[in-house]
């Protein structure tokens, strides 16, 4: 039987894997030996890509909703009556929306038409995960560096220590950060005399493993890091070395910075002051150490204040851009190179005039601009590989809104907690019948390299690739207005000229196939800078806004009494769609609430309790865990459950509760526009009469 190289395409880890097949029949799946990235790793979503070519719940063709019921299209059929909807809508005034979804960043072809999706929809601003996951550390990079797509990249096979603020790399394969055999990597680092460090609420997978770890109250990290550079600063141990004539308002920063006072700083977020001197001391001793920060950072109301504090340690004790600290790629395709730097503020939403940010509105604001009456309210929109019902705060608020709209298109291959709400969903064939490289994902790699991974197979008759899907929906809605869009290219010739220009090819990256090692991390400071003067520039005025106005109130009334929800991720689940994977699936209940022992004892909660926790924005019931793996204050409840929905085919799927049916979309870092899943006020208490599936508020 055939054994065919592949990358795997559902995290950012990308490892290799060997795909043994019998017709179209996958037989087994292994990890690469000869990858020089993953070298053989692979973890339980590897295995699960059988069992998503394989998914009997998957469409195989158009669907239309009528009434309660699906009805299966051909293509042509369904792309004609979503261009005469969507033109009518368009000839009545009402505005169209695009909503991209997390697996879009894994599929370099799918990214490619995305910008002919927007023309025909007419549409400035997208709605995306990037505003539920990322985009702080894009801003602040856009900041600092001039370019949102340079990311600082831990060097973990030359550090000395390793700090992680909010990240779980062991659950989620690194994020933002492609880092295959993380946990055997930390170990090698280990092994060496180097140590890890990890700062979070919650005593994760990876603080299971770490040198230290240290609780901190959620969303204070920039209490926390404000305190080290201060506690530096009072050690004489700022230290930029060969980056301080690259450093612009340089002094400015610390202007600000020293506004405020290392007590305060520590009360706020749970930390003694000698903690705190001691961490900064390790920091700055001069070894090569590399500090990075994730979820649980970025989802907070001070995401970009905190990526920037971030930045702004690693550049004072002059590991920004050093062999064993942060460094920026070298990828075979420059995403840097070849798109815009980004934007902040060129335009702004109808109704709560959130400024775009990278050409972006906040997720949290789609169901206002669904539900709000006037011009320019939305009526159509699509959505591309999204469940935003489960993934955005206040599902239970944007299901209602879905559920007005004259057209919703869902391109999803499942019936899902969104797409069920959809007029027409539009199918994508499985996974294997389609190319891989990693555009994305490549350059935030903890070491450079390129794979390209072909279709294993064609698509069955009737079926798409995602891209052709994509494609001749823009296409079609184009037409039906009148307006002629140019004929899309062909993704593997997009990719081929994107990589000659940085001196390779197509050819040259397909002769390796099991990826070609490019090398480690080498400085480029300055060159690689985007600045007009190649400089970094250290005071962005609205970071030093943010950190002096909101960042100052927040802290005068810390601490602030109550309970707070944060969430966490598991190995075997990514986000909210892989539940129907029985390989995933199986095994014990994963969607429980975690509780610290002193607050379940508060509430008269005990082990394995069914409970209900209750926000501004809802209420669920969950069973509860008591460990003090939790800091008290703080639960846990994980996310990408939900699925027991009315409508939702998943038959495998475990229904669980949704975390964002208790997020609020009040709650944002205002910068970025960015959701604060982390540090959400709720109550808990004993679920007398609530329903294990829970409710939705």
């Amino acid at each position: 039987m055939p054994v065919h190289t592949r990358t795997c395409h559902i995290c950012e880890a990308n490892c290799g894997l060997l795909i043994e097949t019998e017709g179209r029949r996958v037989v087994r799946i292994t990890g690469d030996a000869d990858d020089p990235i993953s070298r053989g790793h692979i973890c339980p979503k590897g295995n699960a890509i059988a069992d998503l070519e394989a998914d009997p719940d998957r469409l195989t063709s158009p669907m239309k909703r009528v009434g309660n019921d699906w009805v299966a299209l051909d293509w042509d059929t369904a792309l004609a009556e979503i261009g005469a909807k969507f033109a009518a809508i368009r000839a009545a005034g009402g505005a169209a929306a695009l909503y991209v979804g997390n697996p879009t960043a894994h599929d370099f072809a799918l990214g490619m038409q995305t910008g002919a999706l927007k023309k025909a929809l007419g549409v400035r601003g997208v709605y995306s995960a990037s505003t539920v996951d990322q985009m702080p550390h894009q801003l602040a990079q856009y900041y600092l560096y001039g370019h949102n797509a340079l990311f600082p990249i831990p060097d973990i096979e030359r550090t000395r220590h390793l700090v992680i603020l909010g990240g779980n790399p062991l659950a989620s394969n690194g994020s933002v950060w492609t880092i295959p055999d993380v946990k055997r990597r930390i170990t090698e680092m280990q092994a060496r005399g180097g140590k890890l460090t990890v700062i979070d609420p919650r005593r994760s997978e990876t603080a299971g493993i770490a040198d230290a770890h240290h609780f901190i109250r959620p969303g204070s990290d920039p209490a926390l890091l404000i305190a080290l550079l201060l506690a530096l600063d009072e050690a004489g141990l700022v230290q930029p070395g060969r980056l301080a004539p690259m450093l612009e308002g340089w002094d400015d920063a610390w202007a600000a910075l020293r506004q405020f006072r290392i007590a305060d700083l520590a009360r706020a977020c749970g930390w003694d002051v000698p903690a705190i001197h001691a961490l900064a001391a390790e920091l700055g001793n001069g070894q090569p150490t590399a500090i990075y920060g994730r979820i649980g950072v970025s989802t907070a109301p001070f995401g970009t204040l905190a990526h920037w504090l971030i930045n702004l340690l690693n550049i004072a004790t002059g590991n920004l851009d050093r062999e064993g600290g942060v460094m920026f790629s070298s990828p075979a395709v420059d995403v840097a190179g070849s798109s815009g730097p980004g934007s902040r503020g060129r335009f702004f939403s109808r109704v709560s005039g959130h400024p775009e940010v990278m050409g972006e509105f906040p997720a949290v604001s789609l169901a206002e601009e669904i539900a709000t009456p006037g011009e320019g309210q939305v009526k159509a929109l699509v959505v591309i590989a999204g469940n935003p019902v489960l993934s955005v705060p206040d599902g239970g608020a944007l299901e209602a809104a879905l559920d007005g709209l004259e057209l919703l298109v869902s391109v999803d291959p499942m019936i899902t907690a969104s797409s069920r709400l959809a007029h027409y969903i539009l199918p994508p064939c499985p996974p294997l019948a389609k190319d891989h490289y990693p555009l994305l994902l490549a350059p935030i790699a903890f070491r450079n390299f390129a794979k390209f991974s072909p279709a294993l197979w064609e698509p069955l008759d009737g079926q798409k690739r995602d891209w052709e899907v994509v494609a001749e929906l823009a296409q079609a809605l184009a037409a039906a207005q009148g307006i002629n869009l140019p004929p899309p290219v062909q993704p593997r010739e997009q990719l081929d000229r994107m990589l000659q220009k940085g001196g390779h090819s197509l050819a040259e990256v397909m002769a390796h196939p099991n990826g070609l090692d490019l090398g480690p991390h080498v400085p480029r400071l300055p060159d690689r800078l985007f600045t007009p003067g190649k400089t970094i520039r250290c005071a962005p005025e609205a970071v030093i806004a943010d950190l002096t106005g909101r960042f100052a109130d927040w802290l005068a009334r810390q601490p602030e009494p109550g309970l707070v929800l944060i969430g966490r991720r598991h190995i075997r689940s990514n986000n909210s769609w892989l539940g129907n994977a029985p390989r995933l699936a199986k095994g014990p209940d994963k969607c429980i609430v975690l509780i610290n022992p002193a607050d379940a004892a508060a509430q008269g909660i005990g082990d394995g309790d069914l409970v209900q926790i209750s926000s501004a924005a809802g209420t669920v019931a969950a069973p509860a865990r008591v460990t003090d793996e939790i800091m008290a204050g703080v639960i846990s409840l994980p996310h990408g459950f939900g699925h027991g929905r009315p409508g939702v085919r998943l038959s495998v799927a475990k229904p669980g509760v949704s975390h964002n049916d208790l997020t609020l979309r009040t709650r944002i870092d205002v910068l970025s526009g960015t959701a604060a899943l982390v540090g959400t006020p709720v109550t808990i208490g004993p679920a007398f009469a609530v329903a294990a599936s829970g409710t939705n508020g």
